[in-house]
């Protein structure tokens, strides 16, 4: 009777077990069944073939006109920065790090979660830099026509243009509350990566032994023509180095890793990217060539740096060898990936973050400053004007009353940026 019970209790917990299992596998079955690639594949094919059939005027769309659509529609549903480019806008951004092109002059984004075109920054010595556009500003209309739901590409494609042409654009200051419409005339955009006080490449320094250096974006010359700065300026007998990344909106990651070198010891990580699984991280090392070791720096940022400068800004911070001076930063630390596909098409998509050797994440939060010095609007402004082509005097648009308020205003960063050096200088014993 005893073993009756034990054979039936092992049978019962058998049947228990399987059940169980049955269960579990089913339930594992019918949610791999939601995520099987080839049925849903099959319900993008079903869903093609009825437009086909019964959309009224389904004859006029071919199949690669609804794939062609249905792919952009997917990639933009994913993140503001990737999409699936047709041949001539893979063209186009081929030429934006290669030299020159017809445009304002204006680095624009689509932020996560917001549906509204923000301006990063303004390229210097261009039709928007020369108008006095900002950082954060939105673009809220191009040509009378509402921004609402473009995508990125589609408001590059409409600010480009051929040179000599006008583009009109609305603009909301978020700071001010305020609308004003400008009217820009296109022109070739030729950037000057590495540029001196003035704007220009003489590359002389102060009095107290500092040099400056603005990057304006970083572009396939930018370490090189940085290095043949400072070689310049160690000539002079450079004391100690401002570098000036307010308003630059990034570019070429290569460019960002060799002006980071430039201070750094070979092999020291400048900084590594993590895609999607732990496999897929990749660093980035100096492999510095007489480096400049021991030379005191002070980088300024705003809310116009972003991608490439915050990689800068946030190693040579993490590293101790630079000390940040301005603003919270923009926080574009994500990774686009370029994949050409067939017939000249191209998919642009976002594969990993940047992080900073300390593991900073920069995406969405940006570079934060050791030492904070805010700049309103207004005064960003005038410090704009005062640095366009003519100076001041040029400006045609202000009036003598206005020409004058505008020379008035202080660089404050910039300012706190010499008071900086030449505190180290104090500390060091170099006066």
């Amino acid at each position: 009777m005893k073993q009756k019970l034990i054979f039936s209790s092992v049978i019962l917990l058998l049947v228990i077990n399987a059940t169980v299992g049955f269960l579990l596998h089913s339930e594992t079955v019918r949610a791999s069944g939601r995520d099987d690639p080839y049925e849903n594949y099959d319900l993008f094919a079903s869903v093609v073939e009825r437009i086909r059939s019964d959309y009224v005027e389904g004859d006029d769309l071919t199949y690669g006109d609804l794939v062609q659509r249905a792919l952009k529609g997917l990639i933009a549903s994913l993140d503001p920065h990737s999409e699936f480019m047709e041949p001539v806008q893979y063209n186009e951004l081929k030429k934006d790090t290669e030299g020159a092109f017809g445009g304002v002059g204006i680095v624009v984004t689509m932020e996560e979660g917001k549906s509204y075109l923000t301006v990063i920054s303004p390229m210097a010595d261009t039709p928007a830099y020369a108008a006095g556009i900002l950082s954060g500003d939105r673009i809220i209309k191009i040509e009378g026509r509402s921004t609402t739901g473009i995508t990125l590409q589609q408001a590059v494609e409409r600010l480009r243009g051929k040179p000599g042409t006008e583009v009109s654009l609305t603009l909301y200051r978020p700071s001010s509350d305020s609308t004003r419409e400008v009217s820009l005339e296109r022109a070739i955009i030729k950037v000057e990566t590495v540029k001196d006080l003035a704007g220009g490449r003489s590359f002389e320094l102060e009095e107290d032994g500092i040099a400056y250096v603005a990057l304006t974006q970083f572009g396939e010359q930018t370490g090189a023509d940085l290095r043949k700065a400072l070689d310049h300026f160690t000539q002079q007998g450079m004391r100690g180095l401002i570098l000036d990344l307010r308003g630059n909106p990034g570019g070429l990651l290569d460019q960002a890793v060799e002006v980071c070198e430039q201070f750094l010891p070979s092999g020291q990580l400048v900084v590594f990217t993590q895609g999607k699984d732990a496999g897929m991280r990749s660093e980035h090392r100096a492999a510095s060539r007489d480096p400049f070791l021991e030379l005191p720096m002070v980088i300024l940022v705003n809310r116009g740096s972003a991608s490439a400068s915050e990689i800068v800004s946030g190693c040579l911070q993490d590293l101790g060898r630079a000390v940040v001076v301005g603003e919270q930063t923009f926080g574009k630390g994500s990774v686009q990936s370029i994949f050409p596909v067939s017939k000249g098409w191209a998919l642009r998509l976002t594969t990993a973050k940047y992080y900073t050797p300390s593991e900073k994440v920069i995406h969405g939060r940006g570079i934060t400053p050791d030492v904070k010095v805010p700049v309103s609007d207004q005064d960003l402004e005038a410090l704009f004007y005062q640095r366009s082509p003519g100076g001041v005097e040029g400006l045609s648009q202000f009036s003598q009353e206005e020409k004058a308020r505008i020379s008035s205003v202080k660089d404050e960063q910039l300012n706190r940026a010499r008071d900086l050096l030449l505190g180290l200088f104090l500390l060091e014993g170099r006066s």
